[in-house]
């Protein structure tokens, strides 16, 4: 039996400022008096559009239009209830013994496979391994990774608990999975949120994801469309609130042009969410994309991290941007893969022991608007402060500069290291919106007037007064020596 939508809305409007939503109740509005449960499921589907939450008594009552605030995201580890799906997935195509022998030879074998995709920037092709593989390797970091991302928003209350979404190359999910673990961890439960979430993913990583999707909460609202971003058009779920493409612009034939199709769908004050790994290859490729989007004369505005401090400039340097943050704990079905036993065509990879953990969390991220918004207003004055786009002209003096913390500590990182050598003073990633080429921050002398370098968080605008511009002969780059005389302020973090 269905039941009349028109009549079904009518009946939500009159109720819903007068009393919960009663399936049972609402039964007697109708003229066939269609069976509690099956208003119910009529309920849920249409729960969105109504803009109604189901509580846990069983009734209905008006989602909340609130922003969310910062639940405090700090993962140490996936949670349980998600490795679980992937486990059962795996004992259920290999057996009890799925990580040793030729099983486990074969995981091993696809996540190499995909590490040098990624690393050399290939195509990237998934079967029912490769993705199990990828869940067992990735799911940990990027689940933790996503929630840092929407600490951005969350933090400037940009962040609703109403929210419709479109996940574009949404994997096995590590993203979609902290999205709503995020917006349920800063909810409670008189306020929880209400998601329509939409994945785009035509690989045999859809069958996994529609599996962890199922661990979610209730009110989430969850569609798996397996077409290719290519080929789906976004128009045909109406107006998005954010719209992400995690971990997926390398692998897309032309992202520039895809992602500005998808940005029509983005609702005004909606956001578009990238996040791509840490390495020179994706993060670059999403800077790439970004300064393509983001053009001064048209296209939305970077919301964060790289904000343009200068009006109507854009960069163009390499634009290697990324953050980190503490490591995950492996799960056990990593530790399991990792020292599994090998078969008879995994004797001779020489595996280090650790090689299948994943608990580094590094990533590189951009946050865009279609409403021009920041993250910050924040503007450089051209009375107070040297623009990157002129450091040249600086090269030897001493100046003052507004700029934006665009790094770790990078003297501390593998890929710096080889870069700098053994230099020990630490070195950050800085920018304004204007470089051309790399430009640096280089720490030489600790003072209380200069430990915001150190102690500012990835994305914070910071005054530098009287730092030394130099030229690096060696790495075609600019540095900008903080030492004893230059005082580093924390203007927002």
């Amino acid at each position: 039996m269905s039941v009349d939508r028109d009549r079904l809305r009518d009946t939500v409007n009159y109720l819903r400022e007068v009393r919960p939503i009663d399936p049972g109740e609402i039964q007697e509005y109708f003229d066939d008096a269609p069976h509690p449960a099956v208003v119910r499921q009529e309920l849920r589907a249409a729960a969105f559009d109504l803009d109604l939450v189901e509580q846990a008594d069983g009734t209905f009552v008006p989602a909340s239009g609130a922003p969310v605030d910062p639940p405090g995201w700090s993962p140490d580890s996936l949670p349980d209830r998600y490795e679980r799906v992937v486990v059962d997935r795996l004992v259920e195509r290999f057996g009890l013994d799925w990580a040793d022998g030729d099983s486990g030879d074969e995981l091993r074998a696809a996540i190499r496979r995909l590490k040098a995709d990624y690393y050399h920037g290939n195509p990237v092709e998934y079967d029912e391994t490769a993705a199990l593989g990828y869940a067992i390797y990735h799911l940990p970091d990027y689940y933790a990774a996503m929630g840092y991302v929407l600490d951005d928003l969350a933090e400037n209350r940009d962040l609703p608990r109403t929210l419709r979404v479109l996940d574009v190359g949404a994997g096995v999910g590590g993203p979609a999975l902290a999205l709503i673990d995020y917006l349920h961890d800063a909810a409670d439960d008189e306020e929880p949120p209400l998601i329509e979430y939409h994945a785009l993913e035509p690989s045999p990583a859809a069958d996994l994801l529609e599996d962890l999707l199922a661990e979610t909460p209730r009110n989430v609202h969850a569609t798996v469309h397996r077409e290719r971003a290519e080929a789906f058009d976004p128009a045909s779920i109406g107006e998005v609130d954010l719209l992400s493409f995690c971990n997926v612009l390398s692998e897309l034939a032309d992202p520039v042009v895809t992602t500005e199709r998808y940005l029509d769908s983005v609702a005004d004050d909606g956001t578009m969410l990238a996040l791509a790994p840490a390495d020179l290859e994706t993060a670059t490729g999403l800077r790439e994309v970004e300064r393509a989007l983001a053009r001064p004369e048209a296209g939305p505005s970077v919301y964060s991290p790289t904000l343009r401090l200068w009006p109507d400039e854009t960069p163009s340097d390499r634009g290697w941007s990324f953050d980190v943050r503490p490591d995950v704990e492996a799960p056990r079905m990593q530790r399991q893969l990792d020292e599994g036993e090998r078969g008879t065509h995994g004797g001779d990879e020489g595996d280090d022991p650790g090689t299948f953990l994943k608990t580094s969390v590094q990533f590189a991220y951009a946050l865009l608007r279609p409403d021009g918004k920041r993250r910050v207003d924040v503007q450089a004055s051209p009375e107070r402060h040297a623009k990157a786009a002129e450091m040249e002209r600086h090269v030897s003096n001493r100046i003052d500069l507004l700029t934006v913390k665009l790094s770790p500590d990078l003297s501390r990182q593998g890929e710096r290291q080889r870069e700098y050598g053994s230099d020990p003073n630490p070195v950050f990633k800085i920018g304004d919106g204007t470089e051309q080429v790399e430009q640096y921050a280089v720490l030489t002398q600790y003072t209380e007037l200069n430990r915001a370098l150190g102690e500012a968080p990835y994305g914070a605008v910071l005054s530098m007064e009287n730092a030394l511009a130099l030229w690096n002969d060696d790495e075609e780059a600019y540095n900008l020596v903080v030492d004893g005389e230059t005082v580093v302020d924390l203007v927002v973090p």
